[in-house]
């Protein structure tokens, strides 16, 4: 099924003034169910005049108008700088490339979202998120959706068994063609309306410029793993491993004309260390080390076995064998070598649909840029 049974008749959907939410309390309302929608502040407008925050909540209250659903409204922004934006910031800062999305799911929707729908009285809370739950030997289980395309268990991937026991994903068994079609048959206004992309807080505005507002500009060097120098950057925590885009490397001496991309980064001493070639061997890796995991059953499978796993979103399905630490921190190998592992990142883990949880990525085996003798860091 595609959420948790709920024995009462009161739900609250998070209506973010989407197509997805807009069909999630559709579909909970024809199959009747109390539903009240809420729809989440959670970034105060920085008066730059790019957030959409506003256009969004006139398309929440436009849907649940033309449903004939009530609708309540919370503020979390202070909520959301204090668990998701500060840790996101000290992450870049530290030169790792945080996943803000797992965190807002994990402190905001599924927890300060989830109090307040229950100090409304509501039996369960439902989101537009592609995913689905089941129940199996008492324990529920977090699930693909059925659209893989779409599927969104990635960044949900640190929900526990009180969250998913209180939550439906109404739109699990569709897929988005689908959700599309019945909002236009109903004549949701969100029908058609663009799917929101990257980081919520920031929109569609320029990501290096909306980061220096908090992270001042350091420029520094852009040189080869062994030390050529071949530009300037304006900070390398601008920068993440396997990127391409906004290097601005000009023809170099000696050099194909073939793109660059990013294999490494010493924050010490401010150096973006880049290579030729999209499969550069500075970007590949076999194992990696993870901080401590999160379980969705409330504990691991076992100390060692073999699952599939994911070190990014839609990433085809990797085989590989994991070990758990003494401390919870995971060591993984991969049955092939693995592009781009990325530290920050969240690294999730599967048997077959169910996800079983996740870790924050800490290091892997790539190759040190910038040392004489390439080592692996995951040791």
């Amino acid at each position: 099924m595609s959420g948790a049974a709920a024995d009462k008749a009161s739900i609250v959907v998070g209506v973010s003034g989407g197509v997805d939410s807009s069909v999630a309390a559709l579909l909970l309302r024809e199959q009747g169910f109390e539903v009240t929608g809420l729809f989440m502040q959670n970034w105060a407008d920085d008066g730059s005049g790019d957030c959409r925050a506003e256009d969004d909540r006139r398309d929440a209250v436009a849907v649940c108008g033309k449903l004939g659903l009530p609708i309540r409204f919370r503020d979390f922004s202070r909520e959301y700088w204090d668990g998701v934006f500060q840790h996101f910031l000290s992450e870049y800062a530290a030169g790792r490339t945080p996943n803000p999305d797992v965190l807002c799911n994990r402190e905001i929707k599924f927890k300060h979202f989830l109090d307040a729908a229950q100090e409304l009285g509501a039996a369960a809370i439902a989101t537009g998120h592609y995913a689905r739950v089941d129940c199996l030997d008492g324990r529920y289980r977090l699930l693909r959706a059925k659209d893989r395309g779409k599927d969104q268990s990635y960044f949900l991937h640190q929900l526990g068994q009180a969250q998913l026991a209180a939550t439906r994903f109404p739109l699990g068994e569709l897929h988005k063609d689908e959700v599309r079609r019945i909002a236009a048959e109903h004549g949701l206004a969100t029908a058609a309306k663009k799917d929101s992309t990257g980081i919520c807080f920031i929109g569609e505005r320029d990501f290096r410029e909306f980061l220096s507002r908090y992270l001042p500009a350091r420029p520094g060097e852009i040189r080869t793993p062994d030390g050529q120098r071949v530009g300037e950057h304006p900070g390398v925590f601008y920068f993440t491993l396997g990127q391409r885009e906004g290097l601005n490397i000009g023809g170099v001496r000696g050099r194909p004309q073939a793109p660059w991309f990013v294999v490494g980064k010493d924050i010490e001493r401010n150096v973006l260390f880049v290579d030729q070639g999209h499969d550069s061997p500075w970007l590949q890796s076999t194992t990696l080390r993870s901080e401590p995991a999160h379980w969705i059953a409330g504990r691991a499978p076992a100390e060692h076995f073999r699952c599939t796993a994911q070190t990014r979103y839609r990433q085809p399905d990797e085989g590989c064998e994991v070990d758990v630490l003494d401390d919870g921190r995971l060591s993984v190998r991969f049955d092939r070598p693995q592009r781009a592992v990325t530290p920050g990142q969240s690294l999730v883990l599967y048997d077959g649909d169910a996800c079983l949880g996740g870790a924050v990525i800490l290091s892997t085996d790539a190759p040190v840029a910038g040392q004489a003798n390439p080592r692996n860091n995951a040791a």
